[in-house]
């Protein structure tokens, strides 16, 4: 057997599952157009096979074109990174480099100071009432 008859009788195969899948949602989503579809074809199965591959390569086309849709959309460099067809080498890392600086928030910094001589001044008292007790 010839290897292009092979791949096309399997990427006929494909169309025709696609196509048939395609007509299976649509058979849910309108029964009685699908039931008049199916009966003028009857049971010429060749006719049948041709035209849910068709109906394949066109869902097969629109499902490409949705993706494509999708990947123009997307921010550069996650298009690049995504698209498996493309060769090209992994952009080189790059080093940055940061200093961290310290932020003070000089309100908050009064506060704790405040805080730290009432709780200076509460332990004075206490020693100084333990001292007058005992």
């Amino acid at each position: 057997m010839n290897t292009d008859t092979l791949t096309e009788l399997l990427q006929k195969g494909y169309r025709v599952t696609l196509g048939a899948a395609s007509s299976a949602v649509e058979a849910i989503q309108d029964p009685q157009r699908a039931a008049a579809d199916f009966s003028a074809i009857g049971t010429d199965w060749e006719r049948l096979a041709d035209k849910l591959e068709v109906r394949g390569a066109l869902t097969e086309k629109e499902a490409r074109d949705f993706v494509e849709g999708v990947t123009s959309q997307m921010p550069e460099p996650f298009r690049s990174a995504s698209s498996p067809f493309t060769q090209s080498a992994p952009p080189e890392p790059k080093t940055v480099t940061t200093v961290a600086t310290p932020v003070v928030d000089t309100e908050l910094k009064n506060e704790v100071e405040s805080l730290t001589a009432e709780l200076i001044a509460m332990r004075q008292e206490i020693e100084a009432l333990k001292q007058s007790n005992g």
